[in-house]
This record gives C-alpha cells, sequence and structure tokens, in this order.
C-alpha cells in the first residue's frame, strides 16, 4: 500500500501557476526596489512590469471566481504595489512623513486583502492571510531599507526569506482553490 499523493493536472497547474505569479510578484518588487534605490534607467519599464502581476492574478483566477471577484484582487493587488512603491521612493527622499502615512496604507490595504480572499473561497481565513500579508510587508520594507541603506549583504538574505514566504502564500492559495473545486 503507497502512501503517495496523486495530484490531477489541473492541481498541478495551479501549484505551478499561483508560485510562478507570486514569484513574479517578489522579484519584480525587489528589482523596482533596486531601481529606485540606484536611480537606474529601467524605472518605468520595471514598473510598468510589476504593474502587470495583478492583472496575471486576475486572468488566473477568473475561470474560478468570475471577473468581478477577479478585477476586485486585481485592484486590491495593484493598490498594494503602488502604495509600496511611493513607500519606497519615500523613503529614499527621506520623506518620514510620507512613509508612515504609506505604511498606514499599505496595511489597510493589507486587510481589505486579507479580508476579501477568505469572501470568495471558505478554504482560506482572514487571520491566515492578514499574518502572511503582514509578514510580506514587513521583510519587503526591511529590504527596501537594507537596500536603500547599502546593507547589501542584509538586503540579499531578506530577499531569500521573501522568496520563501512567496512560495507558502502561493501554495496557500494553489491549495484553497484546490480544495474549494476538488481539482
Amino acid at each position: 500500500m503507497s502512501n503517495r499523493c496523486t495530484y490531477s493536472q489541473r492541481a498541478v497547474d495551479y501549484i505551478i501557476t499561483f508560485r510562478r505569479l507570486w514569484h513574479q510578484h517578489v522579484l519584480w518588487t525587489r528589482l523596482f526596489i533596486i531601481s529606485v534605490a540606484h536611480d537606474l534607467g529601467d524605472l518605468d519599464l520595471t514598473t510598468k512590469r510589476l504593474l502587470r502581476n495583478p492583472a496575471d492574478f486576475a486572468e488566473v483566477l477568473e475561470p474560478c471566481y468570475g471577473a468581478e471577484a477577479a478585477d476586485k484582487f486585481k485592484d486590491l493587488f495593484t493598490q498594494h504595489l503602488e502604495i509600496g512603491g511611493d513607500l519606497v521612493k519615500a523613503a529614499k527622499k527621506g520623506d518620514m512623513k510620507t512613509v508612515m502615512k504609506k505604511e498606514k496604507e499599505w496595511y489597510k490595504n493589507a486587510d481589505e486583502i486579507a479580508e476579501f480572499l477568505p469572501s470568495i473561497n471558505p478554504c482560506w481565513t482572514f487571520e491566515e492571510w492578514q499574518k502572511m500579508m503582514y509578514d510580506h510587508l514587513r521583510m519587503t520594507e526591511n529590504e527596501a531599507v537594507q537596500r536603500l541603506h547599502g546593507k547589501f549583504a542584509k538586503d540579499i538574505a531578506q530577499y531569500d526569506e521573501i522568496e520563501d514566504e512567496a512560495m507558502m502564500m502561493a501554495d496557500v492559495m494553489s491549495s484553497g482553490v484546490i480544495r474549494q473545486f476538488g481539482c
């Protein structure tokens, strides 16, 4: 008797797709931070690519949850990126008043994402998504601070943790979809 699990091709596709999307999310966020920190000429192109990520998520979510829910996630996730981008830019300028304002907005947006996801999938919980989102924000902010202060070894170490956390978020997302739809 075997204890091995088998997954349908559809389930495997969700796992791979959500891992790819979350990896792209943190990778393009990192590249955005580096571009801002070092005034690189690729900032506009990097920003454009980063902002494609919410639409890519929405494309995967739409067949499961419909256009309205997919668009809502896209809007919330776009806000997540825009607020984070404003926060990094304000930190680079040393504008702590704006940093504090954007940080509050960022956590409010994280709560909105954490509230929204369980509203479309009963396999997800607010507490689980809030913790993951808060950890994600805390680590991303630390990554940016380390980069802006030229502490590159700490910046890279933080990114390694961010990648691990993104894979966990992807697995929570894919397992929730798989359980909800029985794939």
